[in-house]
């Protein structure tokens, strides 16, 4: 039974995790590099991670054709959405918040690696 305090210590384990990529890389790169940086510091730490994974779209019962991809995804568990940008914006908020709905995951993490501290 999966509970709220085993998707908590996922969650810290991913924060390490992001905060050790930051430290070894620091701001100013591009966000894929991210990606794959997060991607093998999650895996070195044991967790299962799922990149780029397809969510299909319905509406109305019906099945489109377009599909989201969702960056990363830990232990089917948490998405994270990783952003290089110089701003957030509420639209990337709003964007992860549609993800956790539409592909019915517990928890989500947005994460920025263009920033001077990563914890902000």
């Amino acid at each position: 039974m999966i509970t709220q305090k085993y998707i908590n210590q996922i969650t810290y384990q991913v924060i390490v995790c992001a905060m050790e990529v930051h430290k070894q890389l620091g701001p100013g790169l591009l966000e894929s590099v991210y990606e794959e940086c997060m991607i093998e510091e999650l895996r070195f730490k044991g967790l299962a991670v799922q990149a780029q994974q397809k969510v299909p779209l319905f509406y109305r019962g019906k099945a489109l054709k377009t599909e989201l991809r969702l960056d990363i995804i830990v232990n089917d568990l948490v998405i994270l959405e990783l952003k290089a940008v110089e701003t957030m914006i509420p639209l990337y908020k709003a964007q992860l918040l549609s993800y956790l709905k539409l592909s019915s995951k517990p928890k989500g993490l947005l994460i920025n690696f263009h920033c001077e501290n990563i914890r902000e």
